[in-house]
């Protein structure tokens, strides 16, 4: 498994991730709750670098290594 990812991406992913996690501990009485913890996903896959669906797709953001 390698990363697909640039830098960038990943940035942005964690960023997005904690804060979707944040509101959930922010608005604990509503109904929708449950949809923040969808974070840990773009959270997991920018710290990991690596995204499934970018490989399913063959897309990488990752810059060529030469």
């Amino acid at each position: 498994m390698s990363r697909n990812m640039g830098t960038p991406d990943r940035i942005i992913r964690i960023i997005v991730g904690v804060v979707l996690i944040a509101l959930y501990f922010a608005y604990p009485a509503a109904g929708y709750r449950w949809l923040f913890l969808l974070g840990f996903i773009p959270l997991v896959t920018g710290l990991v670098g690596w995204c499934g669906i970018y490989s399913l797709l063959g897309v990488s953001t990752c810059p060529v290594r030469r």
